[in-house]
């Protein structure tokens, strides 16, 4: 399936039916009043989460979503039957915008959470609304009311836990292959991965997470160079960006340093919020690195790049070193997932005091 991460669609509420004008009309009864009902309500809009769904692909093709109206109202005290509402599965991580004014308006973050994205405009009043002691025979009624309308862009952002950032053909497919349930491309040349590819990393018993490897960054990216600028926004949603270093390039020429700073600069052009979260080096292709060699050649790296979190030193293709690294992760990602659902500690001394009679 093709992977789509931006979508731009039109969406219309069914208007309200218009309420009716009748009077009852039986036999020997020859002012039986008015009976005229109320037009039903316009379908409403609405968006649903699906973890079964990991793209808006379906959007990409399909661009206006319209409910029904409701039915007019009828004589005989009979009101119009409500519009039916339709309802839009999107993937989990989806945000809703207003395309004339950028505006975000939803977010879909938890499976199965339903939001409503148009409301149905309101039915009409028949002319049994307005019967009164002085207007016996009442000859108003009222139309319905338009249903909302609106233009709105779709963006996914995947909720992944781990990002995985590198140069193009650094080994990130080899190592979410590796460590998780993903089953991506891999080939030996660049820009292999053409869409984000997600697979879920089991560590123990019910524990786990989700690693998310985006196409390779080049120079220039965040301008635009490249495939990776296309899907920085699903580095976003990320607790720790896993920056993968190919310790041995095709090129002799090719310097891992520079372009591993250059992606850094690229991070901090496009978001600085991307900038500022943890990141972990994981040097990888180790096994094409001479033993007497790794030592030193990962100080230097180390050491030009002024680094001073974690480093993690690997090889995808023999799985050496990925234990730990998935370990370690875990124990991160476990940490965070604890410090944000933590409960707020409140100081007593600034607790207001329930009020008197309470």
């Amino acid at each position: 399936m093709k992977f789509v991460d931006e979508a731009f669609i039109d969406i219309a509420a069914g208007d309200g039916g218009n309420g009716c004008v009748s009077f009852r009309h039986e036999k020997y009864k020859e002012f039986g009043g008015p009976n005229g009902g109320d037009g039903g309500r316009g379908g409403h809009v609405f968006a649903v989460a699906d973890s079964n769904l990991n793209t808006l692909v379906d959007f990409r093709y399909s661009r206006r979503h319209e409910a029904k109206r409701g039915e007019h109202g009828m004589g005989s005290d009979m009101f119009g039957a409500a519009g039916d509402d339709i309802t839009l599965k999107m993937p989990v991580g989806t945000i809703i915008s207003d395309v004339e004014t950028g505006e975000v308006l939803f977010e879909l973050l938890k499976e199965g959470e339903v939001i409503t994205i148009a409301k149905g405009g309101d039915g009409g009043f028949g002319n049994m609304r307005f019967k009164s002691a002085i207007n016996r025979a009442p000859r108003q009624k009222t139309p319905g009311w338009p249903g909302e309308k609106r233009s709105v862009k779709l963006e996914l952002k995947v909720l992944a836990d781990v990002g995985l950032l590198g140069m193009p053909n650094a080994g990130k497919s080899t190592l979410i292959s590796a460590i998780s349930n993903a089953r991506p491309r891999i080939a030996d040349y660049p820009f292999t991965t053409l869409h984000p590819n997600l697979g879920v990393v089991r560590v123990g018993p019910e524990q786990s997470f989700v690693v998310a490897d985006l196409p390779g960054l080049i120079e220039g990216a965040s301008e635009g160079a490249g495939l990776g600028h296309l899907f920085l926004r699903h580095l976003q949603r990320t607790r720790l960006l896993l920056h993968v270093i190919d310790m041995a390039p095709f090129d002799d020429n090719i310097d891992p340093v520079a372009q591993a700073k250059a992606i850094v600069g690229e991070l901090k052009k496009y978001d600085a919020a991307l900038y500022e979260k943890p990141r972990w080096l994981v040097l990888n292709k180790l096994d094409m690195v001479p033993t007497e060699e790794r030592a030193a050649r990962v100080k230097d790296v180390v050491k030009r790049l002024r680094f001073k979190g974690p480093v993690f030193e690997i090889s995808a293709l023999t799985r050496e070193g990925c234990e730990h690294l998935v370990q370690a992760v875990y124990q991160q990602v476990k940490a965070q997932q604890v410090a944000e659902h933590a409960p707020v500690v409140v100081d007593p001394r600034f607790t207001p005091l329930p009020s008197e009679g309470a």
